[in-house]
């Protein structure tokens, strides 16, 4: 595994996507595939029911007769400013879904840690699993919010090289029907889709094997054409980051051959720890060389940069003491960086390693530690 490797938590495409989705499919009952689902934007202020009837309980009373601090169980989670990012955050993901237990739990010092990632955009991810119903339910949820949609797709053949995140479509054929499924479940809504992390730094590190090359190549130039054909997508080609393919110029080539002429641009630090200003510094060298692309970047996690030291192979994988980066934001300040993001979504695991969960799995504690390493600073 590269020292470089964006890491694995990312991925968890399936369990990442369950959020909204799973949670229309408690309010409505429809088949799992090819069922007619009721419109999502009815979803939103479910949610908020939901949330409310899930932690709305009086603050029990003291020994000595008094009233405890009531904790504000009810209190929704509210959009961020369209001015600031216009991407949907999703009132049913794993950190809101902590935030409501901490509050109903009179938990208030973890409830305003958790708050700190409940509050902002997160990117969902689609897998394997019912591809156009959860494109359609975050897409629609999105609109209905005034927002539009931050979606990965993650199921290309040979996923991951066999680590930690494996699996991925069987075949190309298999690939190519997924993707019309989740294009199907776009639609004409709003979406900016960052497309296969680690896809092509996998190519050019020599992880995925070579007889696999060009049939990568060609599915991802597909997708980037197909994705582009929909009225109000953008798409962005995974280019891993600046401690993976340090030379620039080695991932020039591969971005070409996978559509990057068609694409809106690439992402950088996808699930990875490496600062802004590198990352920022990197990205406009491979932008000179493959046309002026503009690019995003992962921020989710990047608030102290990398771990320290060289030695650890998995130097990526759960690191301690990280800590949030920058918020999603459009306003970046270069012209060539249209957006920051949190691609990866802050407290699901990188892997099994350094005591994670599976790769994907919600891991409260680091999450908190996220949070409050963001607080306390460098």
């Amino acid at each position: 595994m590269s020292r470089g490797e964006t890491g694995a938590a990312r991925r968890g495409a399936a369990r990442g996507a369950a959020g909204v989705w799973g949670g229309a499919r408690r309010w409505a009952r429809s088949g799992r595939r090819g069922g007619r689902r009721r419109a999502v934007a009815r979803l939103v202020p479910a949610v908020g029911v939901a949330l409310l009837l899930m932690s709305a309980c009086s603050a029990p009373a003291d020994s000595d007769g008094g009233q405890r601090r009531a904790v504000d169980v009810a209190k929704p989670i509210a959009q961020r400013p369209a001015s600031v990012v216009p991407y949907w955050v999703n009132p049913r993901g794993n950190a809101a879904r902590q935030l409501a237990a901490y509050r109903a739990g009179d938990r208030a010092e973890e409830a305003d840690l958790i708050e700190r990632i409940a509050r902002q955009p997160v990117a969902e991810w689609i897998g394997v699993e019912d591809p156009r119903g959860r494109a359609r339910g975050f897409t629609e949820a999105a609109v209905a919010a005034g927002r539009e949609a931050l979606l990965v797709l993650y199921n290309i053949p040979h996923r991951d090289c066999g680590q930690y995140s494996k699996g991925g479509a069987p075949d190309g054929d298999a690939y190519r029907r997924w993707l019309g499924q989740v294009i199907a479940g776009i639609g004409d809504r709003p979406a900016t889709v960052i497309l296969e992390p680690d896809a092509l730094p996998h190519v050019e590190d020599g992880c995925t094997p070579r007889k696999f090359h060009e049939e990568r190549f060609a599915l991802l130039a597909e997708a980037v054409h197909r994705l582009r054909g929909l009225p109000r997508t953008k798409v962005y080609l995974d280019a891993g980051n600046p401690h993976w393919i340090t030379d620039p110029r080695r991932m020039a080539g591969p971005l070409r051959r996978a559509g990057i002429d068609a694409a809106d641009g690439f992402a950088l630090n996808i699930a990875n720890y490496q600062t802004t200003r590198e990352n920022t510094e990197y990205g406009k060298k491979l932008s000179d060389l493959v046309g002026g692309k503009h690019f995003v970047i992962d921020t989710s996690r990047n608030g102290r940069g990398p771990a320290p030291g060289a030695d650890d192979p998995q130097a990526w994988c759960n690191p301690g003491q990280r800590a949030l980066g920058e918020p999603p934001t459009t306003h970046t300040g270069d012209e060539r960086v249209d957006a920051y993001l949190w691609v990866k979504r802050p407290g699901e695991s990188d892997g099994t390693c350094k005591g994670g969960p599976r790769a994907g799995a919600w891991w409260p504690e680091y999450a908190l530690e996220l949070a409050r390493n963001a607080r306390r600073g460098p």
